[in-house]
């Protein structure tokens, strides 16, 4: 979809506050990884599923699956590097339950090996360039995170919680964000970008510490539950007659719940911080009554 691009000095379709985007640490954007190079492959099924019909019916039928095959591993493929993403930008993380660049690869190169068998090579060079193309294949891409990242001393059930908790909120997040995107709004989808920012911080302060899931679980689920909502509901009717009023509405609930978030983020580090000195102070009388 088109984006008109906008600035300081662009005309814009209403009032905007604040249009710079925070900057912090927890800025996402769209997984790197997962650009050009796993995008190409979906174009190499293209040449198997032109010849699979220049021949005979095993001809066919050998591009087909092979195009199939192919098609599929690279959807896991990229799949996979979402997966990854998504990994890497948390404190504490879960392994991906499928390995899904790892399939992505076999199931290449099990399509190479289609092509190969299609062209008329023999089954022993088919499984030969089967077997190189998954190798490149994980070469360019790598494997899968193989192990839990953050877990170690902490509950596992508590952390578990977490996780589901978190993967419901992110959900939430996106609904907003695909949902913004009809309005067709650049300054609005800054906006909701903005909140998502401030939210994941809290999201990554929950992780830091699982006991403060139980404070923060209405900002995860009910709130951004109700954001999303607001969000759709919003645009089923801004996209309509492009009412500067409903606009204005929803950029101030958009900042009341940036503020909240923030709040309540500044409030559990802040509830740590406090924690900590608690401990520090125990230890430290313990020390000075074993001295």
């Amino acid at each position: 979809m088109a984006q008109r691009f906008g600035g300081k000095f662009s005309p814009s379709d209403g009032p905007t506050k604040d249009p710079q985007p925070a900057q912090n640490s927890f800025q996402t954007k769209r997984p790197t990884k997962a650009g050009l190079r796993s995008n190409l492959l979906f174009f190499l099924p293209v040449p198997f599923i032109w010849n699979a019909f220049q021949g005979d019916p095993i001809t066919l039928i050998l591009g087909l699956v092979g195009a199939g095959l192919m098609l599929l591993g690279a959807w896991l493929t990229r799949q996979g590097l979402f997966a990854q993403e998504a990994y890497e930008a948390r404190t504490i993380a879960r392994r991906p339950a499928l390995p899904r660049k790892v399939i992505g690869a076999i199931l290449i190169g099990a399509g190479i090996g289609c092509g190969a068998l299609m062209s008329g090579q023999g089954t022993i060079i088919a499984t030969v360039l089967s077997t190189i193309a998954a190798f490149l294949h994980l070469g360019a891409f790598g494997f899968d995170p193989m192990a839990d990242k953050g877990t170690e001393g902490i509950d596992a059930f508590q952390t578990d919680r977490v996780a589901k908790a978190i993967d419901v909120a992110e959900g939430h997040l996106t609904a907003m964000r695909d949902a913004i995107l009809r309005a067709r709004d650049r300054q609005l989808e800054t906006r909701v970008d903005r909140f998502a920012n401030t939210a994941r911080q809290l999201f990554r302060t929950v992780e830091g510490d699982p006991r403060d899931l139980t404070a923060a679980r209405k900002y995860l689920g009910v709130y951004l539950q109700g954001a999303r909502d607001a969000t759709v509901k919003f645009v089923d009717l801004y996209v309509q007659n492009r009412d500067p009023k409903i606009r204005t509405d929803y950029e101030a609930l958009l900042i009341d719940l940036e503020t909240n978030f923030a709040s309540r983020t500044t409030a559990l580090l802040s509830d740590n911080h406090t924690d900590l000195n608690v401990e520090i102070e125990v230890l430290r009388e313990r020390l000075k009554f074993e001295a």
